[in-house]
């Protein structure tokens, strides 16, 4: 009898043990789904081997991930979409082999990346940052050019360069990836900055005067013709709004749960003024087909992939870039939309890995002839 009734409180001992975290995840995911979403990116760095730093340029801070040490292979630094965060790269960077050097970087703005007033965007403002990077140098006319070109916030590339400079990562030349707005920031950078560049992965990337139309496209008009009153379909403020953006940026439909659709707008309502604000900057005239006019000045071997459903950019994109970079490589992606990280992490991962090798290769081949 004794036995038993031992048994019987070791029983509700357990459950009450297992009974506790049970419960503390159940009241998080109805009360506190934002902090729940905090805590799955936590622990899927943790578990990729990810750790975050922050790299300080002169008082301005980038907040970045990374995993591994520069190797034989070339550094990646990799570059995300509008109102995202270093952490959407994490599908990818799974399938990644660990000894690569990563570098998942916050944008401008973003995440844990300093947000400073507009005035800091200015023509002074920026010029101030980039004569700090080139403090001491000779001013080329490429400098000079850079100072003309920082008319608004969506010149990301112009003071993303101190990142770079500040962590060390251009002592010899890396791959870039950027997707949609990252993919425009990358590619203009590969311009800007064609020695620091070994190759380049953009995927999905906007700034391209693609022929064909899209749903988003059909929204930019209609947001054009509200001068911008009605709300921005990349921007949502309801777990509805937000269901709605995943259908639109993915072709594959994701089942997700109604709180985790509020923890979504939780997360990221304070920074919707800030997200408006980049908006407007980056469909302005002078920056929105920013990533076709740099075409012609890169000169680092390129891989466009895409997906074929993309609702958002026109795949047709695709086809602009082949014709002004004859030798770029291109791979359209089957059942697949604007977020090809989300819905194709493998694929995209193998075909980015196969195409560092390839022209790591044809440089050694090179070398090798010469």
């Amino acid at each position: 009898m004794a036995a038993e009734l031992e048994l019987v409180n070791l029983l509700i001992i357990a459950g009450g043990t297992l009974a506790i975290p049970i419960l503390a995840f159940v009241a998080s995911f109805l009360l506190w789904p934002s902090a729940l979403i905090k805590v799955y990116y936590w622990y899927w760095r943790r578990t990729l081997g990810l750790q975050v730093h922050y790299a300080d340029c002169r008082g301005y801070r980038f907040c970045y991930s990374c995993r591994g040490k520069p190797g034989m292979r070339p550094s990646i630094l990799m570059l995300h979409s509008f109102s995202t965060h270093k952490d959407i790269w994490l599908t990818l960077v799974k399938y990644l082999p660990k000894h690569l050097h990563i570098v998942c970087v916050d944008m401008p703005g973003h995440e844990g990346t300093t947000r400073t007033n507009t005035e800091d965007y200015s023509i002074v403002g920026q010029a101030r940052r980039i004569h700090q990077v080139y403090t001491g140098k000779k001013y080329t006319a490429q400098y000079i050019w850079l100072m003309t070109c920082f008319h608004s916030k969506s010149q990301f590339w112009c003071i993303f360069s101190q990142f770079v400079e500040t962590i060390r990562l251009n002592r010899k030349p890396f791959h870039v990836v950027g997707t949609s707005m990252g993919g425009n920031v990358a590619g203009v950078y590969a311009a800007t900055y064609p020695r620091e560049i070994c190759s380049m992965t953009l995927i999905c990337p906007d700034g391209i005067k693609h022929p064909c139309e899209t749903k988003f496209d059909n929204h930019l008009q209609d947001l054009e013709r509200s001068n911008y009153t009605l709300n921005i379909p990349l921007i949502p403020t309801t777990p509805e709004e937000m269901q709605d953006m995943f259908r639109l940026c993915s072709h594959v439909r994701f089942k997700i749960p109604q709180q985790i659709l509020q923890g979504l707008v939780d997360v990221r309502e304070p920074h919707n003024s800030f997200y408006e604000e980049v908006f407007l900057e980056i469909v302005s005239e002078k920056s929105r087909y920013a990533l076709q006019e740099h075409l012609h000045l890169i000169t680092a071997p390129v891989q466009v992939i895409w997906g074929k459903r993309d609702q958002v950019v026109d795949v047709s994109g695709a086809t602009v870039i082949a014709e002004m970079l004859p030798g770029c490589k291109v791979d359209l992606l089957e059942n697949c939309g604007h977020s090809v990280v989300m819905e194709k992490p493998c694929r995209t991962a193998k075909l980015i890995l196969e195409f560092i090798i390839l022209q790591q290769e044809a440089r050694g081949g090179a070398k090798k002839s010469s």
